[in-house]
């Protein structure tokens, strides 16, 4: 079997995301999710940066700034939705962000379902 880089990082994300899903359900703001997430964070020890401020190059050159939902544990990126579907273009935008963190990790959670699944 196959171990996951940071195996032991994303298992405590996912708990503290499915604690926030399972006590707040689905139909909320992302930003309400992303608060009660952070929270859970905190009562469980998990260092966190909430809305990370990342650099973006263009072939050298710095081009501007953005933000990324969380950066746990100064590894693993994590971007919060609250959607009605999952689209193709949330996977690369988080692809995206993992290139210009050189971070190997990343986690994109929806928290707008009935059961709340991680990819």
């Amino acid at each position: 079997q196959k171990e996951f880089p940071l195996k032991d990082i994303t298992e405590k994300i996912i708990a503290c995301a499915m604690e926030v899903h399972s006590t707040l359900g689905p139909g909320l703001l992302e930003s309400v999710y992303e608060e009660a997430l952070a929270h859970e964070f905190t009562l469980r020890g998990v260092r966190y940066e909430k809305q990370k401020e990342i650099n973006l190059k263009f072939k050298g050159k710095d081009i501007g700034k953005h933000r990324i939902d969380f950066l746990v544990e100064s590894e693993v990126v994590l971007e919060l939705k609250a959607v009605e579907s999952m689209l193709k273009i949330f996977e690369a935008q988080i692809l995206t962000y993992l290139r210009a963190t050189n971070k190997r990790v990343g986690l994109l959670i929806n928290f707008n379902v009935a059961r709340l699944m991680v990819s």
